[in-house]
């Protein structure tokens, strides 16, 4: 081992006795555990939270969307799908149309409520999708049965609406939805045929309250009809085989297509307010708790500005026998960088194991979990923050550890050793 480093080892534990000096540095090691594993729990439960926000909204949003400039809207064209579909990792693009229309229904004519309308063809959609996955109550069909057209809406509106896909010998519930165009049509053509389009409701889906209580789907054809789009849809979502590729698809979608004509969207990009505050939630905490690390911090400049007053005669005969300032100086930056080992190594392993055992067992449960869909604090365990914030706290230490040292290595030889001890 290195002599600098045996005496800085010396110096930080030695065997003879106990000092306050001995003490006070345990408390500035203790400080840095604590603010580190504080730092690596908190992390993970936050972006466990992240990813538990993220998985349940991009349950229904696509990893990318592809909307057009216009208002509009534009034609799925053939080349415009075998450009989309051109990238290795998609594994569905489907076109919709989305717009706002009035529910309408007999039994609870009181509530009848504004709903955002998906049309889109069913046929794209997998079985684990959020919203197929999500139909607990009859089943996601949008097709026409007997001439008429399916509906599946959110549970909770079903509830209140008093509205159910039926079964036995119960006949599924009917609703009618009157668009912006339609309503235009009523005051412009008195005498046109009714425009309102009635639907036969096939499924209940439960997916997250504010959705369930606003979103209802048809099929693609009556979406285009009611929304008097003809052939043209609002966009295209697309999902691909691994979402963490959206950003790196939306850069290559983007050179391929016109960019007056179409905008590319990732899951961020649809709910960026949202996760901007979910980041910056995180990082403001971050920066809270890292106030731990810095207090302990000057402790340490405390503790080894003490060892330097102590040891001023171990200085000068160190210097007298021919060790340079900048080995003097680098003994006790060494001693911070031991002092920040032992803390951010201690507290990286009391983080990670309390993490653990909140991800494996749920100790810590969330207050009032019945009205929530998880029981405990989610946790996800990133390893780049849990090196960020280990070496930031080994680099503090260290960047502590630089004005007693600047002070050692400034000690004279001859003035030191005439000293007293």
């Amino acid at each position: 081992m290195d002599y600098r480093t045996l005496i800085a080892k010396r110096y930080l534990t030695s065997p003879r006795s106990v000092s306050l000096i001995s003490r006070i540095t345990a408390i500035s090691a203790t400080g840095v555990a604590l603010g580190v594993a504080a730092l690596i729990v908190v992390l993970s439960v936050l972006n466990g939270f992240f990813e538990f926000v993220r998985d349940m909204l991009v349950s229904y949003d696509p990893h990318v969307r592809i909307v057009s400039v216009e208002e509009r809207g534009f034609q799925p064209d053939d080349s415009l799908m075998a450009t989309i579909e051109a990238w290795p990792g998609v594994r569905s693009a489907a076109p919709y149309v989305e717009g706002k229309a009035m529910l309408l229904h007999d039994s609870r004519s009181d509530v009848n409520k504004v709903v955002i309308v998906r049309g889109m063809d069913a046929s794209t959609l997998n079985t684990d999708d959020g919203v197929v996955a999500g139909t607990t109550f009859g089943e996601f069909n949008l097709d026409r049965v007997d001439g008429r057209p399916g509906i599946v809406m959110g549970r909770r509106l079903g509830e209140r609406l008093l509205i159910s896909p039926g079964g036995g010998s119960a006949p599924p519930s009917r609703v009618a939805l009157l668009s912006a165009p339609a309503i235009e049509r009523m005051v412009t053509r008195v005498l046109s045929s009714s425009p309102i389009r009635q639907f036969e409701v096939r499924g209940l889906f439960q997916l997250e309250t504010v959705f369930d209580e606003s979103h209802v789907f048809v099929g693609l054809p009556e979406a285009q009809s009611l929304f008097r789009m003809g052939r043209s849809v609002s966009g295209i979502d697309v999902r691909l085989d691994d979402l963490d590729d959206a950003e790196a698809y939306q850069e290559w979608l983007a050179s391929q297509l016109d960019a007056e004509q179409y905008e590319v969207l990732t899951w961020y990009d649809l709910q960026k307010s949202l996760y901007d505050v979910m980041q910056l939630e995180k990082w403001g905490a971050s920066v809270v708790l890292f106030l731990i690390v810095i207090v302990a911090a000057f402790n340490i400049i405390g503790s080894l500005t003490m060892i330097v007053i102590e040891k001023r005669r171990d200085v000068g005969a160190l210097r007298a026998m021919g060790v340079s300032a900048k080995n003097v100086r680098r003994i006790f930056l060494t001693e911070g960088a031991l002092i920040g080992l032992v803390g951010a190594g201690a507290g990286l392993v009391l983080g990670l194991l309390l993490s653990w055992l909140q991800l494996q067992f749920g100790l810590v449960s969330l207050p009032g979990s019945e009205s929530f869909l998880i029981d405990a604090y989610p946790v996800s365990i990133h390893p780049l923050d849990i090196a960020l914030v280990t070496f930031a706290a080994l680099g503090l230490c260290v960047a502590a550890a630089w004005y007693p040292a600047h002070r050692a290595a400034a000690i004279e030889p001859a003035v030191a050793l005439r000293m007293d001890g």
